[in-house]
């Protein structure tokens, strides 16, 4: 009996492929958190300032929200594996670049804005290419859990990544952390040289803003998919921000310090891990969109738990939950879009999913930091719950959009 469970939930991994890439991106994601905290702490040491702290993160993610349509479209007409490495070895210069500056102690702020800006760009890249790659390494039936792995290893490196970097900048500095980031890198490269996938060229190629237009066209023209990266959209800018504001519900909240904030990003990371988890035992299976709609109610209900709660194990427990159903929605919405979408257009119409999900967190942040500003943290957070779950439950209302893209595994 746990045998099969295990080997459900571990579906992806019959293919050599996907396990090759889930190692490398696993290994590259693990750096990329450790360069992630150094950078932070290296930003706030010269400056001395948060505002360099929001500007640095904002440049990083400036070139995806501008050019992953595009990166979109180069995903779709060229060999994804070399794009891929492409944006590897991008990332890999500017943060070998960054461990030679800080090694021979010639780093300034707009040298590390500069790379930052940079490393986006390679992301806008990247990101949709790895997106549309995916889908061509397991079967049709086992992409939910593929997709669902791969939130594991991005939540496993949330938590070994900041881990690690601590012990390292404790032991050897910033330099290395950098250096081990850019390092990392390489795993990608030759796990990606490694993969016996076989790129097909599309039948033809049209001029690249045509394509693109083609693919915004097929985006409008599906319902599903419009709900569905409406739904994405809506779960960042109304969900993230309980993350963004952790730091002050420990703080003004409970009175807590830097301990207390760990505590509480430990109960979400392990609930996160524990969702993917179920995610991938899940698979594909009947009523996907509308067990995903459920989800979100329940996800909007507990953010609005977590808000009102004064009590610390009880806010803990919401915490593990959310982070729990905050994974299964993230997952879920994802494999629909894969299922739905024919793979000739998998990078254009991925890309066009990826600006609602990434756009939705630094605008959310930005609105609910302003309403935490005038009416407080609580109240901020607990409406943006209610509002989470209003919108599911629209959505469930609906048959047509996205209720019925249950249909796409029924």
């Amino acid at each position: 009996m746990f045998n099969s469970v295990v080997t459900r939930a571990l579906a992806a991994f019959r293919y050599r492929d996907f396990r090759i890439l889930w190692l490398g991106a696993f290994t590259s994601t693990v750096g990329n958190w450790m360069q992630k905290v150094a950078q932070a702490w290296l930003v706030f040491d010269l400056t001395k300032s948060s505002f360099y702290l929001g500007l640095d993160d904002f440049l990083g993610q400036l070139p995806i929200l501008l050019l992953t349509l595009v990166g979109g479209v180069v995903a779709d007409r060229h060999d994804r594996r070399r794009v891929l490495i492409g944006s590897q070895i991008v990332q890999m210069s500017t943060a070998l670049t960054l461990a030679a500056l800080v090694f021979f102690d010639a780093v300034q702020v707009g040298w590390i804005l500069t790379l930052s800006f940079v490393a986006g760009l390679g992301q806008a890249f990247g990101g949709p290419a790895y997106q549309a790659l995916i889908p061509s390494l397991v079967e049709k039936k086992d992409l939910p859990n593929a997709i669902a792995l791969n939130s594991i290893q991005f939540n496993l490196a949330r938590v070994i990544g900041p881990l690690l970097a601590g012990a390292t900048l404790a032991m050897w500095g910033t330099a290395v952390c950098f250096g081990l980031n850019g390092l990392s890198f390489l795993v990608v490269i030759f796990a990606i040289l490694g993969m016996a996938h076989v790129h097909v060229k599309p039948a033809e190629q049209k001029p690249l803003l045509d394509e693109l237009r083609g693919g915004l066209r097929y985006a409008k023209g599906e319902p599903a998919i419009v709900g569905l990266t409406v739904l994405g959209g809506l779960t960042t800018f109304l969900g993230l921000p309980l993350l963004t504001f952790l730091p002050v519900f420990a703080k003004d909240v409970f009175g807590g310090d830097i301990n207390r904030f760990s505590h509480m990003m430990a109960f979400s990371g392990a609930g996160a891990v524990c969702g993917a988890l179920v995610t991938a035992w899940l698979g594909r299976f009947h009523h996907m969109g509308r067990t995903l709609l459920t989800i979100l109610v329940v996800f909007g209900a507990l953010v609005t738990g977590f808000a009102l709660s004064r009590v610390g194990w009880v806010s803990n427990l919401l915490l593990f939950f959310t982070g729990a159903t905050l994974l299964m929605t993230f997952s879920m919405t994802a494999s629909l879009v894969q299922l739905i979408v024919p793979d000739h257009l998998r990078g254009r119409v991925m890309s066009i999913y990826m600006v609602a999900f990434r756009g939705g967190m630094p605008l959310g942040s930005l609105v609910t930091g302003f309403v935490i500003d005038r009416v407080g943290a609580p109240a901020a957070i607990a409406v943006n719950g209610v509002l989470l779950s209003v919108v599911a439950l629209w959505f469930l209302v609906r048959r047509d959009v996205p209720g019925d893209v249950s249909s796409v595994t029924n």
